[in-house]
């Protein structure tokens, strides 16, 4: 018997059909037992208000079933997958860009989830094929490219940052650049992406304390461009100049940053992009312990009381994404 029900009502153990198209809903599958309340959430994530169960196949609305959690799993499937339906998403010529951005930004984040649990060299390689797809949306679709820049205001999320990030330093090196053969924007485009990939070396706890770092946490997140620099040279998934967008993106001009307190133009200029990108989005995101800025609130601040983190063109023309 199908039933529709409130998305409040979902429990674990609950039959659930999707509707058909990808667009619809953020999973693979249409039809699914859920098994945790971290599928329901990421319903609730998707605007997803009502839902239907079969109830011959699945607990019937009515009754109650303590969550268990899926055994662990290798979710290499997974990311191929979410990068095989980035594809047909980006092909789908029926889709807005409105919707071709957010379902753009949902499965980006499903790769980085996947790719964050197991991070081998045979993943990162799976992952950056996956991302060329976005690269090359971003580069070739306008319209998308401008609905994709509007969805960096979220509640902080490594994964979510990281893709806001990827988004937001290729959008401004499609501009700096000007798509010059001699930058393989798709390996730049892994890079952005991966760029806080160090911090799976550290305590989970740390990352998403609620407030401040001690010293010696902050001694700690500060290995962590160091961390991911390593990780993918020993994968060598990425060339030496992508890497550096790992290494430097919390490199300042005035020489203030880390790893290397390097200054000006001993950054490369991938890091430079990356570093505008890091700070923007951590500003417009919200966290626990902090204001959430618009994106105008977020550029003045940036203009007023850090201008000299940045160089001032890369900077400039970071303020003109957003005009």
């Amino acid at each position: 018997m199908i039933k529709s029900i409130q998305i409040e009502e979902l429990k674990p153990g609950m039959y659930i059909i999707l509707p058909r198209a990808w667009r619809s809903h953020p999973f693979i599958s249409n039809r699914f037992t859920i098994t945790s309340k971290k599928q329901i959430q990421k319903l609730v994530d998707y605007g997803i208000t009502e839902i239907n169960i079969d109830e011959m196949k699945g607990m019937p609305a009515e009754s109650v079933m303590a969550e268990h959690e899926e055994p662990e799993k290798d979710f290499s499937d997974d990311l191929k997958n979410s990068a095989e339906t980035l594809k047909d998403i980006i092909t789908d010529k029926k889709v807005l860009p409105a919707a071709r951005a957010r379902a753009v930004q949902m499965h980006s984040v499903d790769m980085m989830k996947s790719l964050w649990l197991n991070p081998t060299g045979e993943r990162i390689a799976e992952f950056k094929e996956g991302v060329v797809s976005v690269v090359d949306l971003i580069l070739q679709d306008d319209a998308t490219n401008s609905q994709l820049l509007k969805l960096t205001s979220y509640d902080y999320d490594t994964y979510i940052h990281s893709v806001n990030v990827g988004v937001l330093a290729i959008s401004l090196a499609k501009v700096l650049l000007k798509k010059g053969d001699k930058h393989d924007m798709h390996a730049l485009g892994a890079g952005f992406f991966l760029h806080d990939l160090g911090k799976v070396k550290i305590d989970e706890a740390i990352i998403k304390k609620p407030g401040k770092l001690t010293d010696e946490e902050m001694d700690l997140m500060r290995k962590h461009p160091s961390m991911g620099f390593k990780l993918l040279h020993e994968t060598k998934q990425i060339s030496i100049e992508s890497r550096l967008i790992v290494l430097q993106h919390h490199e300042r001009n005035h020489g203030g940053g880390y790893p290397r307190g390097l200054r000006g133009e001993d950054i490369h200029i991938y890091g430079r992009i990356c570093s505008v990108a890091d700070v923007f989005d951590a500003l417009v995101s919200k966290r626990p312990y902090k204001a959430q800025l618009s994106p105008f609130h977020a550029l003045k601040l940036m203009k007023d009381e850090m201008l000299d983190h940045f160089h001032k063109d890369v900077f400039e023309k970071f303020v003109l994404l957003f005009k």
